[in-house]
């Protein structure tokens, strides 16, 4: 890559982390006790968690089933190789990171915190 390219990308990559782009995805967000808003109860908590878990299900299914497709039509290659392998972790790593942050960002539209 040439110098003049790497600038322009570096700035908009410093740019993303300044603006907290992409979301960070908590683990610790992962289950409905994990969330809290002044006043609500349980079920309430519940009930968001479901919803947002039903939309981030909904949001994910696609990458899923593309991820797994690929998985079984290519299994015996991505057995062998090192490299298959790796690849299927990055993708499997991603799409829970992204289940994550749709999970994350639903709750905290619903007025839910991550509890401490």
């Amino acid at each position: 890559m040439n110098r003049p390219a790497v600038v322009p990308i570096m700035l908009l990559l410093a740019g993303c982390g300044a603006i907290g782009w992409p979301k960070p995805s908590p683990e610790s967000a992962a289950t409905a006790n994990a969330w809290t808003r002044p006043g609500a109860d349980a079920a309430t908590v519940a009930s968001a968690y479901d919803d947002c878990l039903a939309a981030t299900e909904a949001a994910t299914k696609t990458d899923f089933g593309i991820d797994q497709d690929i998985a079984a039509s290519r299994s015996n290659d991505l057995q062998r190789s090192e490299f298959g392998q790796t690849q299927m972790q990055q993708t499997r790593d991603t799409t829970h990171d992204r289940a994550q942050a749709i999970l994350s960002s639903c709750m905290e539209a619903k007025g839910f915190s991550p509890a401490k």
